[in-house]
């Protein structure tokens, strides 16, 4: 279809507007991904997309339109941590310790990463892991390499300065054909649309209330498990565990992110190691975070 006409769809107005198809939704993002269409055209569908706003059908289509471009290499046992691309601001990432605590599990973790997408203008996954070494379960993907047409899209989104609905999906690409995935949600009614988006795609799906946005609990917070389309709601609260960890508030850099992870304090192993139980609880090698922890000690 001609790609004005999902222009049109998304950009004249509350009378004018109206949801797209599934079917739609899949030949708009190939048209994105394969730049048939001027890039003028593509910021303004993720514009108007954005404020329609965008339904869980237009996403599915977006989704699996994608799934056709990445390159996998499968990673056995291993569970996707599903983080947002325009990274964290005030407070490090916890995965490579996570890492370490699981070592003597076998779980693999998985990683993606690539350049900064708006809007928070953070430390990206791609930083951290380019700037230290990892645990040999931690693997690191690029998305520039499994993913190009993706990652040739950015240069358009931080032009456009904005969240689009590109953010929202992009984080689960599966490139390492993983039977499990956690992602962080801000938002409550998100939940319900990763659900309907994911649950299919993997055995175990699980959202939860991270920081910034991220699969790393810090504070008290929300696990959502999803079996098929049934999702329990759990609440994880760090000071159960004897963690007193507290968060920042402030900015901090890269280099203080990387001392943090490479120095870390008593509080910041543990809340690691709580972080590790729930991975255990989310790919089924625990039968509740309670034992996760009791298994890491």
């Amino acid at each position: 279809m001609d790609f004005f006409k999902y222009i049109h769809a998304v950009g004249t107005g509350v009378k004018g507007n109206r949801d797209l198809s599934f079917d739609e939704s899949k030949d708009l993002m190939k048209q994105m991904l394969d730049r048939s269409v001027p890039n003028e055209q593509i910021a303004a569908f993720l514009l108007g997309w954005r404020l329609k706003p965008e339904t869980t059908t237009e996403f599915r289509g977006v989704v699996e339109a994608s799934e056709a471009y990445v390159k996998k290499s499968r990673v056995e046992n291993s569970l996707e941590l599903g983080y947002p691309f325009d990274g964290k601001v005030n407070n490090p990432y916890i995965f490579p310790l996570v890492a370490k605590v699981l070592e003597d599990s076998k779980l693999n973790l998985i990683l993606v990463g690539d350049k900064l997408t708006p809007a928070k203008g953070g430390i990206t996954v791609k930083d951290i892991c380019t700037n230290m070494p990892l645990n040999k379960n931690a693997y690191y993907f690029d998305r520039a390499e499994f993913f190009k047409e993706m990652s040739d899209l950015t240069e358009i989104r931080m032009n456009l300065g904005l969240r689009t609905g590109l953010n929202t999906i992009e984080k689960l690409p599966n490139v390492a054909d993983s039977e499990y995935a956690i992602t962080g949600v801000f938002h409550k009614p998100f939940v319900q649309k990763y659900v309907e988006i994911y649950s299919d795609k993997y055995k175990r799906f699980a959202l939860i209330q991270g920081n910034e946005g991220t699969p790393e609990l810090f504070s008290k917070g929300r696990l959502w498990i999803c079996n098929n389309k049934d999702v329990e709601e759990i609440i994880v609260d760090p000071e159960h565990y004897g963690i007193n960890y507290t968060k920042s508030w402030d900015a901090i850099t890269l280099q203080e992110s990387l001392q943090q992870i490479e120095d870390p304090s008593d509080e910041f192993i543990k809340l690691a190691k709580l972080n590790a139980a729930i991975y255990l609880f989310v790919v089924q090698r625990a039968s509740s975070i309670d034992e996760g922890w009791e298994m890491l000690q």
